[in-house]
Order: structure tokens, then C-alpha cells, then sequence
């Protein structure tokens, strides 16, 4: 399907787009490791990689990445470490559902996990399907799925696959005049417009920004750089951050150092100190407390001139071994 008229190309969109883009990188979000479009073992044989990616998505309707990339993983070592079509056909519903019995609908989609193996035995040569038409002829697969699977499965891009996140943020970007009112709504419109450069990437980096800063309820328009640069019209004031959901942001070489304190047993009066410095690895720091908190934060500080490259205390030079 395709819009009669296309859509305009929303004022200031491509700024909008490069700058989630270099925002995205910078943050942790489930996707990037767990999400349904992107199998955890990528050595697995071309056809048991395709039929992971189909099954992923069929279990992730409802239900987040982090509970989908389970439900696969545990599938997979049910079916001896790999997820075929062979097993899946021979496997029990009993043990499908074993596995899978924490994603939303479950005993649904067993069904249909069933029925789409039984298709394509029958009608696809044991094979994902590599059509938009095909692929949604399989119980439980609509477009979106189509979409993402085609991306991901046989890195054929014919379309904008559009989630709830998609959906959510690109009204909020203001790229739908009218507000569209349900993805499909939205996937139309972006098709009409978006160059196609932008189709495969755009799902996975809108739903990783949903995921880590741009939140259905409570969004962190306080850490966001389309707030800070007037680039989204949905920025709202940000009063207390306390309580709100944590951001995750990836470290850069050089960038922060992470320092844990922790007790050590027993041995009261001692500390051990875990500090891992970019560039320098990780090392373990046991020092002996005299009062209080104070010779932990003398050496926290010293930890952090060394990320700066500037001289610290010989003793943490000796304890860190650099």
C-alpha cells in the first residue's frame, strides 16, 4: 500500500534524524543486544539464522526485547542449541511452551509457531519466505514483522517497520501533520517521504531511543539534545529527575571513569576498590580505612587524573600497576 499524495517532508526532519543518530550512539539500550531482529548467535548456518530472526519476531509482539531474547535462547537449547525447522516440526507444543511461557500470549503464539513451521515445510521449501505477501501469509506475522524480518533475514528493504516507539516518537517529532493514530498510519507516511537510505535504520534506532531516553511516560527531555537544541515540539520542562528511570550512556575511550566501593567480608576497616579506566583496563584496589570514607575518595581522585593523563599518587600508580 501507498499513500494517493505523499506526505511532506516534515521542516528540519534530516537535523532531527542525525542527531538521534549520534545520540543513539552514545546510549545502551536493549535493542542493540536483545532485540528480536537480531539473532544472539550470528554463526549459526544462513537458513537456521533466518528461521531465528521469523521466530524472534513472532515472539515479540507484546513483550520486551529482554523477555523475547530469553524465550528464543531458551527455545534454541531445547532444540539442541540451534533453532530449525526440523525441530521445531518434531519439538511438542508442550515444549515450545516450556520455553516461551513468559512472552505476552504465549499459548497463542505457540499455535501459530506451529502453523507457520507446517507452511513452510508445505508451501516455502523449508525456507523463510522473501516477500511482504508471503511472509504475512504466515499465522501471526503482520507488516511490521514482514518488514524488519526482510531487513534482517535477507537484507532486502522494501519498507518502514513501525512499533509502538516509531509510532510514538515520530508524532512527537512532529513529522505527522495530522498526528497519525495507528502505525500503520505512520509507516504510510514515512514510506511517502523518507528517503529510502534511511528505511532499514530507522525502526532500530527509534526504538532504541524510546527504549533508553525518550520514554513512553516520563521521558528525559532533560538529557535529550533535541530538547536542549528547540528541535522537538514535545520538549517539556523537566522538574525532578529523582525517581525517574536511570540513562544508560556507553563510555567513550577516555571518557569516565566507574569506581565501585564495596565491603570486603569480614575484614572490617578495609575496602576494595574496583576501578576501570578506558584505555587501561580494569584493576582491583585494597586499601585500609582509617576514618571514615576519606582515603577512598583521595584515591577515586586520584584514579580520575590518571583517566585525564595527568600524575597521580605513586601508591596508586604501584597498587594499579601502571
Amino acid at each position: 500500500m501507498e499513500l494517493s499524495k505523499p506526505h511532506p517532508a516534515p521542516p528540519r526532519w534530516k537535523e532531527q534524524f542525525m542527531l538521534i543518530r549520534e545520540m543513539r550512539s552514545k546510549l545502551i539500550a536493549a535493542v542493540d543486544t536483545m532485540g528480536c531482529d537480531r539473532p544472539q548467535d550470528r554463526d549459526i548456518d544462513p537458513k537456521s539464522r533466518r528461521l531465528t530472526v521469523l521466530i524472534s519476531l513472532m515472539l515479540s509482539s507484546q513483550t520486551k526485547d529482554e523477555t523475547t531474547s530469553a524465550a528464543v535462547t531458551g527455545l534454541a537449547q531445547r532444540l539442541g542449541g540451534v533453532i530449525t525447522l526440523e525441530g521445531l516440526l518434531g519439538a511438542s507444543d508442550e515444549l515450545v511452551q516450556e520455553a516461551i511461557c513468559k512472552v505476552g500470549f504465549w499459548r497463542r503464539k505457540t499455535v501459530y509457531i506451529r502453523q507457520s513451521m507446517e507452511k513452510l515445510r508445505d508451501e516455502f521449501g523449508g525456507d523463510v519466505p522473501k516477500t511482504v505477501d508471503e511472509l504475512c501469509s504466515l499465522p501471526g506475522v503482520g507488516p511490521k514483522m514482514a518488514f524488519l524480518c526482510l531487513q534482517n533475514a535477507w537484507d532486502i528493504n522494501v519498507g518502514i517497520g513501525v512499533d509502538t516507539h516509531v509510532h510514538r516518537i515520530t508524532n512527537r517529532l512532529g513529522w505527522h501533520k495530522p498526528p497519525t493514530t495507528t502505525p500503520e498510519q505512520t509507516r504510510l507516511n514515512l514510506q511517502s517521504w523518507l528517503p529510502k537510505e534511511y528505511h532499514a535504520e530507522i525502526n532500530h534506532m527509534l526504538v532504541g531511543f524510546g527504549q533508553a531516553l525518550c520514554y513512553p511516560v516520563g521521558p528525559r527531555c532533560d538529557l535529550c539534545e533535541l530538547a536542549e537544541k528547540k528541535l522537538c515540539p514535545s520538549r517539556s520542562k523537566v522538574g525532578k529527575v529523582e525517581g525517574r528511570r536511570e540513562v544508560m550512556w556507553k563510555k567513550e575511550e577516555g571518557g569516565e571513569v566507574k569506581v565501585e566501593v564495596e565491603e570486603i567480608g569480614e575484614l572490617s576497616g578495609r575496602r576494595e576498590i574496583i576501578v576501570d579506566v578506558p584505555g587501561e583496563g580494569s584493576a582491583e584496589v585494597d586499601v585500609k580505612v582509617e576514618e571514615g570514607e576519606g582515603e577512598v575518595n583521595e584515591i577515586v581522585e586520584e584514579v580520575e587524573k590518571a583517566a585525564e593523563g595527568k600524575e597521580v599518587d605513586g601508591r596508586v600508580r604501584d597498587a594499579l600497576d601502571w
